[in-house]
């Protein structure tokens, strides 16, 4: 299984549970964490969850491992780490508090959704 195809099943997965302002940072060259970061946010706790619960099931219906979840039960910031893929999955307030995007904007943006409509 390839980072791309992990990547799609991740924005899909998020995109399902109605999860807002998906956004997708090429991290390669950038950190040594992970290969993408996929940053979106939802509007509720239990939405939160929803989005970081759909994420966890695609991806184990692929048979890939889930290395850990952190923050679900408080459900402000889910973190999903996949190894290549992190997913943060925030509620709208901690988005705009923590800004991600801001403190890696170096990092260039993958149009994701696009590629995964133009497939369908």
């Amino acid at each position: 299984m390839t980072n791309k195809t992990l990547l799609h099943t991740v924005v899909k997965a998020a995109d399902d549970k109605r999860a807002e302002d998906i956004l997708v940072l090429n991290m390669q060259g950038i950190s040594m964490i992970a290969d993408y970061f996929v940053i979106c946010h939802g509007n509720s706790d239990k939405q939160v969850q929803a989005i970081a619960r759909e994420i966890k099931e695609k991806v184990d219906e692929l048979q890939m491992p889930v290395k850990r979840i952190e923050g679900f039960d408080e459900a402000k910031w889910i973190l999903v780490d996949l190894g290549d893929v992190v997913v943060h999955v925030f509620h709208r307030e901690e988005r705009s508090y923590y800004k991600l995007e801001r403190l890696w904007g170096d990092a260039p943006i993958e149009n994701v959704l696009s590629e995964l409509t133009n497939d369908l």
